[in-house]
């Protein structure tokens, strides 16, 4: 692709690509009782083309959130970030004066899962190789997951199921999780390498060393955070953990398949509880949400959605992750080869992280990512205890970045 134009050739791939995933380009609607269905009206999505006097090294030796000049890099539309009557794709594409570019994408995330917009992304990359056509065509099919007739309701969905003391409250339940409404929020990412991962593992039983990566740092993050955020001890807080369920359905979704198929599973405990025991408590309750999720489990939270009318997810001192490694961001090649980074553009503020893969350029090693925000003081203790937990004396690969958005929380 050298000597082409990015913006020209993805913008011309995406509109080809959109022949075949034609429900992007149109707009999401609310039926009875809150069904939601798409209207493939054609509106088409928003495709932003910018330049930038800048190159990529200068982004930092290792590209990782948070990234600098981030809202330039995806410039948020006026009117275009609602959920209802919005178009479903924000993408934007920006030549940096090196020769190489940012491609930047925001997605109604009701359209599909990680998986899916993966296989989305990669259609477009085909097209703009010369494709006439996806190497896997795209299914819709939305009704495979449907709720079953009639609904009911079989397992335990904790995760929308609101605790005594916020039901009491019966005031915004985001208020529960920081004391601080106007603090200004700091954005980190942490590279956990092997000597980090293996420092978590050994502070588990014998039982629970065979456990994953995830677990392990699901854990620790779940159980520093609470600490950095100095709830009282009798406090209910709750780890709300993201499980890719594609493999639990039996028959299989058919090949091509992009709607989203996940569940949320919740680990709760008393702050108290969960920074007091040893790890291997915090990895236990992990475990066991995880395994909680089955066939039978997507099935009643499908019933659920019908019988409760798509009921609130409570934030109050939720911690929200979500395992993104494999679906395959740095995989997207457009014709100028591999990203140097391809993933989440950085954390949800005091709500949810993103586990990524990434090669640590200064450490010259492959490990995970995991990008984090807080208020500034709350950040400032997670770190001490991080590095308190796994006694490291380099802290090179944190990076921080000090945004000037308020806290809403």
């Amino acid at each position: 692709m050298k000597g082409r134009d990015p913006f020209r050739v993805i913008r011309e791939a995406l509109a080809r690509t959109l022949v075949f995933y034609y429900p992007f380009a149109g707009r999401l609607r609310e039926g009875p009782a809150g069904k939601l269905s798409v209207d493939c009206t054609g509106e088409g999505v928003l495709f932003i083309e910018a330049d930038a006097d800048v190159t990529l090294e200068q982004f930092g030796e290792d590209l990782q959130p948070p990234f600098p000049c981030f809202e330039q890099l995806l410039f948020d539309v006026p009117g275009s970030g609602g959920i209802i009557g919005s178009p479903l794709l924000l993408i934007q594409v920006t030549r940096l004066k090196c020769g190489g570019f940012v491609f930047a994408l925001r997605l109604n995330h009701t359209m599909c899962d990680a998986t899916g917009l993966v296989q989305f992304m990669t259609a477009v990359t085909e097209m703009a190789h010369g494709a006439c056509a996806p190497s896997i065509p795209p299914v819709w099919q939305r009704e495979l997951l449907n709720a079953r007739n009639p609904p009911r309701i079989t397992c335990i969905h904790n995760e929308f199921e609101f605790s005594t003391e916020e039901a009491a409250a019966k005031v915004n339940t985001s208020s529960f999780v920081i004391a601080l409404p106007h603090e200004e929020m700091a954005h980190r990412s942490f590279f956990f390498g092997t000597a980090e991962i293996s420092a978590v593992r050994k502070m588990v039983p014998l039982h629970q060393q065979g456990c994953s990566a995830f677990d392990l740092l699901a854990a620790c993050l779940w159980r520093c955070r609470t600490i950095a955020l100095r709830l009282n001890s009798s406090n209910e807080v709750h780890l709300v953990v993201n499980v890719s369920s594609r493999s639990k359905l039996n028959p299989s979704l058919p090949t091509g398949y992009y709607g989203n198929v996940f569940a949320f599973t919740t680990v709760r405990s008393t702050a108290g509880e969960l920074c007091g025991n040893p790890l291997g408590y915090t990895v236990g309750l992990v475990k066991r949400a995880k395994a909680n999720v089955s066939e039978e489990y997507l099935r009643s939270l499908a019933d659920l959605m019908v019988i409760r009318g798509r009921p609130g997810f409570p934030v109050a001192r939720s911690y929200v992750v979500s395992d993104v490694r494999y679906a395959g961001f740095g995989e997207v090649d457009f014709g100028w080869g591999k990203p140097g980074y391809g993933g989440v553009a950085g954390a949800i503020p005091s709500e949810a992280s993103f586990f990524m893969q990434m090669r640590n350029n200064v450490r010259g090693e492959e490990g995970i990512v995991v990008p984090v925000c807080l208020p500034t003081s709350a950040m400032e203790r997670f770190s001490k205890e991080l590095e308190s937990l796994l006694n490291l004396k380099d802290t090179s690969n944190v990076q921080q970045y000090k945004s000037t958005i308020k806290s809403s929380l």
